[in-house]
């Protein structure tokens, strides 16, 4: 890939990293605020709050939708001026959503809204990159990461509390705000980075998508995460409905949900140090546990919270570490790799919201999704044991074939 030096100082590479991450912020803000105002928007667009849930899903389907149709044919374009027109279209669907006044058109600017979300991260993550020394290559991509995660701490609590107290389409004019900032600091403070030209997405993709450990890691992903989402979508309504607390805590839950997810990021960089597969396999288990505690301790009000932490933190080891194993099995498609791990966990969204507002709505209450969470679980867990016993079985298959081969030169008369 062809790019520009990086900038020469400490000071303005610093800049210009906080600039993409800013990006990141406004994202995760976008991504998780509907959760904490689902009752709210149900009752603004006159649906029921499991038929608001879908804009969820929505959401998470522009994603999945999103990451490989641009990342195939933005590859080649510039840097800078990508990550302007991602965040400008970002923005503008924020906007579309704010002024929505049917179910149909919000689901449809949701949806559209998270066509940008996966191709900004890798783009950024690109770009981030190229700026760095080589030192600092590593670093400089957490740093945009971290963007998503204080969010999940400052910009979703903070963006509720908006919603909360001057409507729900108020939240997301907050959103397209921090949009239009990230396109003046990136024009401001980010260099011209080239695209790259020599990119060969076709062959890439065939790959990719041709290797059964991508699309079992994938699967473990989509289907195994969607638990956290099937709890994470109507948290709102558990807390108050089913915890009896005021409308006022759900910031406080969700500050606790942003803690969890920063904190079990952290755990899960640890983790994968020690082995990513065990991680993954391990941390599906406390999952699946936790999702069953969550629905016994839900009518308990305060004591809910510190499951809300774990809930999101065992998830976030599991982001993490299915980030590095899909990359892992990627072969030489590793651009691609980073890139649908974000499809994956976003129908894992979708799914997870999906099937939480299904059994809602069928009379069994908002407790109930915590045990679709635990289901969701246990099925990624299958997955990734599935996995695993393939992944040996290929490795020692490849180890006997390697053992049997006889170079010419070994042969003695």
């Amino acid at each position: 890939m062809t790019s520009s030096p990086a900038p020469s100082g400490g000071r303005r590479y610093g800049v210009a990293v906080l600039a993409l991450s800013v990006g990141g912020f406004t994202i995760g803000t976008t991504e998780f605020v509907t959760m904490g105002l689902l009752p709210r928007i149900a009752d603004g667009i006159d649906v029921s709050e499991p038929t608001a849930g879908h804009v969820i899903s929505a959401y998470a389907l522009g994603v999945v939708v999103g990451v490989p149709i641009l990342s195939f044919f933005a590859a080649r374009l510039p840097r800078r001026g990508l990550l302007v027109a991602l965040m400008a279209a970002y923005g503008v669907f924020n906007l579309v959503s704010a002024a929505a006044a049917s179910y149909g058109l919000l689901f449809a600017a949701r949806f559209f809204d998270g066509l940008p979300h996966g191709a900004y991260f890798g783009t950024a993550s690109l770009v981030a990159a190229s700026l760095a020394p080589p030192e600092r290559r590593g670093r400089a991509i957490a740093s945009v990461m971290l963007g998503l995660s204080v969010a999940n701490v400052v910009g979703v609590p903070a963006a509720t509390w908006v919603g909360q107290h001057f409507g729900w389409r108020a939240a997301y004019v907050l959103a397209a705000g921090l949009a239009l900032l990230t396109v003046v600091l990136v024009l401001a403070f980010v260099p011209s980075v080239a695209g790259d030209r020599g990119t060969n997405g076709r062959r890439e993709a065939r790959e990719f998508f041709a290797r059964g450990q991508v699309w079992l890691t994938m699967a473990a992903g989509a289907i195994g995460f969607g638990g956290l989402f099937a709890v994470y979508s109507y948290i709102a309504t558990t807390v108050t409905e089913v915890g009896g607390l005021s409308e006022g805590t759900v910031p406080l839950f969700l500050l606790a949900l942003g803690l969890g997810m920063t904190f079990g990021t952290w755990v899960g960089g640890e983790l994968a140090d020690w082995s990513v597969l065990r991680s993954l396999i391990w941390s599906s288990v406390a999952s699946a546990v936790t999702m069953v505690v969550f629905w016994a301790v839900a009518p308990y009000g305060w004591w809910l919270m510190p499951v809300v932490f774990l809930v999101t933190a065992i998830g976030s080891v599991t982001v993490t570490n299915l980030q590095l194993r899909l990359m892992d099995v990627a072969g030489n498609a590793v651009t691609l790799g980073a890139a649908m791990n974000h499809a994956a966990l976003n129908l894992a969204n979708a799914i997870g919201a999906w099937l939480g507002g299904i059994v809602i709505a069928a009379g069994y209450g908002h407790r109930a999704p915590a045990l679709v969470g635990a289901a969701l679980s246990a099925a990624g867990l299958v997955i990734l044991l599935w996995s695993a016993g393939t992944d040996r079985g290929t490795r020692a298959t490849r180890s006997s074939n390697e053992a049997h081969h006889l170079d010419p030169a070994d042969v003695r008369p």
